[in-house]
């Protein structure tokens, strides 16, 4: 069974305008400068969060690589992403520091999300579960 190719261009430039976005980055960080670009990204996510557009955004760290790391990143929109957020003046220094602190070109993918499921207990930061 074939899926039928149909153009809905128009139609999904309207949704995804409307949709949530998640981006998925990775960095491969010159291991001399790794303490320089966690501290101006945790400046970065830190502002970030308190943007209306703002979902979520989790930092991972390779288990088998100290300098690899992985930000899954979701905001409200798209197009708020590229014509606001990436603009904002707390980003200035993050993306002008970003040459020197890689050591190759950021991956960025972006995502649409479909699905979400959490445990809402552990979900919640600072809970006591002593």
């Amino acid at each position: 069974m074939t899926c039928e190719v149909m153009d809905f261009r128009p139609r999904t430039s309207e949704l995804a305008d409307q949709m949530p976005v998640t981006y998925i980055i990775k960095f491969q960080v010159v291991p001399e400068r790794r303490g320089e670009f966690l501290g101006l990204l945790d400046g970065v996510l830190d502002a970030m969060r308190d943007e209306p557009p703002f979902h979520e955004a989790v930092l991972h760290k390779d288990p088998t690589c100290e300098n690899r790391f992985m930000l899954y990143e979701t905001w409200e929109n798209h197009e708020d992403v590229l014509n606001v957020q990436l603009h904002r003046s707390y980003r200035q220094t993050w993306h002008e520091a970003l040459p020197q602190l890689l050591e190759v070109e950021r991956d960025i993918t972006i995502w649409q999300p479909i699905r979400s499921d959490r445990n809402e207990v552990l979900a919640q930061p600072s809970l006591n579960r002593g």
